[in-house]
């Protein structure tokens, strides 16, 4: 009877053991990369096609507090593109326009996990996570004219240099909000796969927001002005469509892009003693 006494205590206090060691683990936080791919949504992709991704890659360092929640800072770096001739609507076809830009992004996002993650526990290695925050960037709009590459936001396509209107900005906020996946795969080595939508304050990010500014508002401009060919370029489709006032976008609705993601990433943790209550 003594021996069977012995032998439940002491699998007991091995199960009280194990099940201590992963409390005693302390995330202190995460560094990591990601490479995956990001596509716009806008003017010229009203549709929210998710067809003609472009490459992202991005760094970030994740603080954690506790085994729940996160604050992470991180950077991007992206292309966007896309054309009307995507588009499966005749307007939009006949409007002819394009773009391609870079973007590059700071963002503070808070990370929240479903489940208790510890990197090197064998009962709290994966967890679903949701992320938000708010984010700048920076991004230049350009588009090919004649085999030549022309940034677009410095011609003013839509007039704003030739009525006095200032060009828009080449800095816009972002709001990611998202959801990933996460698992520890060794140790301290992480793997996550997440997809973030990034809202934005701008409705440039495509160079087309407003109406046209019409042909004679670029009537006084040199004999080739790459302004007057890029801000209407239904010409190569037959009788232009841009006469000043006509609807060119849709400004009510700010341009969007989205992210999604593989991360890699080093946990560091630290190790405090177990409460023996």
């Amino acid at each position: 009877m003594s021996k069977l006494l012995t032998f439940l205590s002491v699998l007991m206090l091995s199960v009280e053991i194990a099940y201590a060691q992963p409390e005693a683990i302390v995330q202190e936080g995460e560094i990591g990369i990601t490479l995956g791919a990001a596509h716009y949504f806008g003017d010229l992709n009203n549709r929210t096609a998710f067809d003609k991704p472009k490459p992202a890659i991005g760094v970030f360092f994740r603080k954690q507090f506790g085994n729940y929640v996160a604050l992470r800072v991180g950077a991007h770096y992206a292309q966007l593109g896309y054309s009307d001739a995507y588009s499966k609507i005749d307007y939009q076809k006949t409007r002819n326009l394009s773009f391609n830009s870079d973007i590059w992004e700071i963002a503070v996002q808070g990370d929240f996990n479903f489940f208790k993650f510890i990197p090197g526990s064998k009962y709290y290695y994966f967890t679903p996570y949701v992320t938000l925050g708010v984010g700048t960037f920076n991004y230049d709009p350009y588009a090919y004219w004649l085999d030549q590459k022309y940034f677009l936001r410095p011609l003013g396509t839509e007039g704003q240099n030739l009525t006095g209107n200032k060009p828009y900005s080449n800095q816009a906020f972002s709001f990611p909000l998202g959801m990933g996946i996460k698992y520890n795969i060794s140790g301290n080595v992480n793997l996550a796969f997440e997809i973030s939508h990034r809202f934005t304050t701008t409705d440039y990010l495509d160079d087309v927001s407003k109406v046209y500014a019409g042909p004679a508002a670029f009537a006084n401009l040199p004999p080739n002005s790459p302004a007057a060919f890029l801000q209407d370029r239904s010409y190569e489709f037959g009788l232009p469509i841009g006469r000043a006032g006509i609807q060119r976008g849709f400004s009510e609705q700010k341009d969007r892009f989205i992210f999604a993601e593989l991360a890699i990433t080093i946990a560091f943790s630290s190790y405090r003693c177990p409460n023996p209550n």
